[in-house]
């Protein structure tokens, strides 16, 4: 691989390049990221995906019980991206309060549809061999599928990959999409490496209220995810909303009892 090739990827793989923009990136990885437009759209949970067992369900399945998803496109082939992406979520999930299986599942979906449930299934034995995480037997699921669900669904996620005959890899990002129950796509954080709190509110953000506590819903009304630092960030606007709300309030405390007691009718004193 070339240097141009090499910060390429290096670029890619941090969601810093959009697949649409592909002037000066070699040909082998033009058309190769993740289009960030599709934030706000929703994925079709009717497509069937292959589970662990071999069995066939729409994706609604994987959804369990109205919890959000953590969604990642990897291939249990990988040699390189995909265990750093992988290792990275172990190593997240383990430090985080959130528990898969708990409050969240976590998809990981085969972008090779030449992979097959006997390959996933040795795949999450060994992930949930090297990381100890409450949950994740039941909250870690690894699918396949047929190459005509794997077109759509990758379509509806903005995310495009290409296989490599040079190097018999795939060329491809690493992300986690926030999908909330009914498949709305939430949020996107690309990486290998991950922010807990970034990554916490997303899921929050993504189940519209139903996990988390008090303070990540406060959190999310101050900060907005930025897509250039990959994290959430101060919301000045909302920041300044909430001042003035609480000033009113604070006013309306000292102000209204003030303004009662002088339209209390006045007592004359018997002389």
């Amino acid at each position: 691989m070339n240097l141009l090739n090499a910060l390429f990827f290096i670029s890619l793989f941090a969601g810093a390049i959009d697949p649409n923009q592909t002037k000066l990136i070699p040909e082998e990885l033009e058309n190769v990221g993740i289009d960030k437009s599709v934030i706000g759209s929703r994925i079709s949970l009717d497509t069937p995906f292959v589970s662990e067992d071999g069995e066939s369900h729409p994706l609604s399945y994987y959804f369990l019980e109205d919890k959000p998803v953590l969604l990642s496109m990897v291939y249990y082939n990988c040699p390189g991206l995909c265990n750093l992406h992988m290792n990275g979520a172990g190593t997240l999930f383990e430090e985080m309060e959130l528990k898969a299986g708990q409050d969240f599942n976590w998809l990981l979906v085969s972008m090779d549809a030449n992979e097959g449930p006997e390959l996933a299934v040795t795949k999450k034995i060994s992930y949930l061999d090297k990381f100890d995480v409450e949950g994740a037997e039941e909250g870690w699921m690894f699918l396949t599928s047929k190459p005509e669900s794997l077109e759509k669904l990758t379509k509806e996620l903005g995310f495009s990959f290409k296989w490599d005959p040079q190097t018999k890899q795939f060329a491809h990002s690493a992300a986690f999409y926030a999908i909330s129950s009914d498949g709305l796509i939430s949020q996107i954080v690309p990486g290998v490496g991950f922010d807990k709190k970034t990554v916490r509110l997303s899921l929050v953000e993504a189940a519209k209220g139903k996990i988390g506590s008090t303070i990540d819903q406060l959190l999310l009304f101050c900060f907005r995810f930025d897509p250039s630092k990959n994290k959430y960030t101060l919301y000045a606007y909302n920041i300044m909303r909430a001042a003035g709300l609480i000033t009113v309030i604070i006013l309306s405390i000292i102000i209204v009892p003030m303004w009662l007691k002088e339209r209390e009718p006045k007592v004359k004193k018997n002389d």
